[in-house]
């Protein structure tokens, strides 16, 4: 076993176990938070052919005009080229015909004294109120480079470009194994029980770091369950609750068994010195967190957090602050306190405990204290939102 090494250490050492996974294609529905492998093309043209920016008349030539057809938008476009003093009733993003000038609006469009419904007048300014195929997106122009992220809005604009798929770099798959006889997942604990806080913070996590959770089950105490539960094909395992020392910790002892490398065995930082992290025989990474729900954020913005960004290419955000008034330093250990942002400085909002979760849900960062601090700024680790 390895000893307790450092924070800083432990950080670094995560994101360098995990390797960029390999760029495939996936459905756009799939894609969502997803990184781009490649640039993003249009494969069409936007508009794909000149169509109308108004609901309104598409005309040619000096008015007034006679009315000959009409065009909707998704409809069959005019066949031929409008002559001089002709026009087409369109309606807004309807094809216009070969020869159109312009689009008479309706509510500038008027009907010529004498000469019927099927004839309207109006003025005009060339090339008004039609858009030109390409006009907004150039066929093959490069509109989202390598590495960006496909948010909601970049899918809209893949499925406007003709993608149904989308090359990136998929989500690391995560599978949670929550172990303890005394951790209950409904209702009211009894007396001996505790309500299961870190297996419902875990799957925002790990969507948040870039990761996405497959399955979560919930182990009894004893190594029998927790070796039958380490198969898979995730990338990631992490095990909740049996990375400490004590008589219902099993995970060593299983490691040990199934011949896994432990890479870190405890880390040096307060809360969530116990935990954990090794390499399976296949290859696949696990992550022991701590049975407190703060020692357990702690441990997974630890090691959990940096091993998906890696397998994503994601940096993670960088950021310090000065702490508005002391706080308590360890003489050995890294501490992660709560804080909030004020006035260009942040402040520990307290309630820090390691069996609590208040202090980090009042939270918006986590500071981190370095052994004999003295007063200068510190980094601040992101909360998960």
């Amino acid at each position: 076993m390895v000893e307790a090494i450092s924070w800083g250490s432990a950080r670094a050492l995560a994101a360098g176990a995990a390797s960029v996974l390999k760029p495939a294609p996936v459905p756009l529905a799939d894609a969502l938070g997803c990184r781009l492998a490649g640039s993003l093309t249009a494969l069409v043209p936007v508009p794909g052919v000149d169509v109308s920016a108004m609901d309104g008349y598409a005309v040619a030539g000096p008015g007034p005009w006679r009315v000959i057809a009409q065009v909707l938008a998704g409809g069959v476009p005019l066949r031929g080229r409008l002559a001089a003093g002709e026009a087409v009733e369109i309606a807004t993003g309807a094809p216009v015909p070969a020869g159109t000038e312009a689009v008479l609006p309706w509510e500038h469009a008027s009907a010529p004294l004498g000469m019927g419904a099927a004839w309207v007048d109006g003025t005009i300014e060339p090339g008004r109120h039609v858009r030109r195929r390409g006009e907004d997106i150039a066929e093959g122009a490069v509109v989202l480079g390598a590495g960006a992220v496909v948010t909601p809005v970049a899918l809209g604009l893949a499925a406007a470009l003709g993608h149904d798929t989308l090359e990136v770099r998929p989500r690391p798959q995560v599978s949670v194994l929550v172990t303890g006889d005394e951790v209950v997942d409904r209702g009211l604990p009894a007396p001996g029980r505790v309500r299961d806080a870190i297996g419902p913070f875990l799957p925002g996590l790990v969507e948040w770091a870039g990761g996405r959770v497959t399955d979560t089950l919930r182990l009894p105490d004893g190594p029998a369950a927790l070796h039958a539960a380490l198969g898979g094909a995730q990338d990631v395992v992490v095990v909740c609750g049996a990375s400490s020392q004590g008589p219902a910790d099993h995970l060593r002892a299983v490691l040990d068994e199934v011949g896994a490398e432990v890479l870190i065995d405890g880390v040096a930082v307060r809360p969530g010195h116990p935990q954990l992290l090794a390499r399976l025989p296949d290859g696949r990474l696990l992550v022991g967190l701590p049975g407190n729900p703060f020692a357990a954020l702690a441990a997974a913005l630890t090691l959990l957090a940096p091993i998906l960004r890696a397998f994503t290419g994601t940096p993670a955000a960088t950021e310090t602050g000065t702490l508005a008034e002391p706080v308590r330093t360890h003489p050995r250990d890294t501490r992660l306190v709560p804080v909030r942002r004020s006035a260009g400085r942040v402040i520990p909002v307290g309630h820090d405990r390691p069996g609590s979760l208040w202090g980090a849900a009042l939270a918006e960062a986590l500071a981190v204290v370095p052994p004999g601090w003295s007063g200068e700024r510190v980094e601040l680790i992101e909360l998960p939102v």
